[in-house]
């Protein structure tokens, strides 16, 4: 098993939103995922809720059969779709995967 956490900062602005709507609606098109791509295991995906500088705002974790199975999650067209959303709402994410 290999677990995959993502973590969203997203800007104050961007494709004419607010940085609050635009992580509802990441947030939302995230959640869409599991009930299209198979290779997902487990998917939970949650809203910061203490403010800090030090925080972000979205974070993704994730649980996959092995690495080929992230890779293929990773290059699915609906995920790719998410993807380009996050290249254009997201300042910045950081990412951690390893096996469980």
């Amino acid at each position: 098993m290999l677990k995959h956490i993502v973590m969203f900062k997203l800007r104050d602005h961007a494709e004419g939103c607010d940085r609050k709507a635009n992580i509802e609606a990441l947030k939302a098109k995230l959640e869409a995922l599991p009930a299209l791509i198979k290779e997902i295991r487990s998917f939970e995906v949650g809203i910061n809720s203490i403010e800090s500088s030090a925080a972000c705002d979205l974070v993704l974790v994730s649980e996959f059969e092995s690495k080929e199975a992230l890779f293929r999650y990773q290059n699915h067209p609906e995920h790719l779709l998410v993807a380009g959303f996050v290249g254009k709402v997201c300042e910045s994410r950081t990412v951690a995967d390893y096996v469980l």
